[in-house]
């Protein structure tokens, strides 16, 4: 399967300043861009930063950034599942994941998730993929946002939404341990049958365990 990238880029004017969304961006010009210190969600800033860049170079890796003149202050990443998930064990090529989305917290409230996700999906190749993400509630920020589990499910839900990820069901083991936890996922309108029953599989792989 070709993986074509097609730049898309928008302004976004929020009370703290204006922001540049656009992606995907090519890792030469990730590595080029300052990294905010307060992208702290995953690793270190420096070693985010790095993983993203390297993530940028895979075939399939997408990184869409929010742009503070010369500085990453949020971004959303795409890349296939990890090889220890579920969801690589079909090997589908048109099978990408929503990994990881950070915004630092100036400009949470601001929409830059959103719009993070629709500049994401204004790339007309993302109709050829199934893209997931799995939503786990002991990755929020539950402390920093002051929402519970199910106010910040519903934060979650609103932005995945925005790029027309929809809540599925699964028997995934991980996600079924919290009735918070989720999987979302956008099935692309070029999308072949075969595909998504495929997908259904992975989605259920205990139905026929006892």
């Amino acid at each position: 399967m070709e993986h074509k990238k097609t730049y898309n880029a928008m302004e976004l004017k929020t009370t703290k300043g204006d922001l540049l969304i656009e992606g995907p961006i090519p890792p030469e010009q990730l590595a080029r861009l300052e990294f905010h210190e307060d992208l702290i969600a995953f690793r270190p800033p420096k070693q985010q930063h790095k993983a993203l860049v390297e993530i940028a170079a895979l075939p399939e890796g997408r990184i869409i950034i929010a742009r503070d003149y010369h500085t990453i202050v949020g971004y959303v990443t795409y890349l296939y599942p990890d090889p220890l998930e579920r969801w690589s064990q079909g090997k589908m090529e048109n099978l990408i994941e929503l990994g990881a989305i950070e915004v630092i917290p100036k400009f949470r409230g601001c929409s830059v998730g959103k719009s993070l996700l629709k500049v994401s999906m204004m790339d007309d190749a993302m109709e050829d993929y199934i893209t997931i993400t799995t939503e786990y509630y002991w990755h929020w920020d539950l402390k920093g946002t002051n929402l519970n589990v199910w106010e910040y499910r519903k934060v979650m839900e609103k932005m995945m939404g925005a790029g027309g990820l929809e809540w599925f069901a699964t028997d995934d083991p991980e996600i079924s341990s919290h009735p918070a936890n989720c999987l979302m996922v956008k099935i692309g309108n070029r999308v072949n049958n075969e595909s998504i029953q495929k997908f259904d599989q992975l989605r259920f792989m205990n139905r026929f365990m006892y």
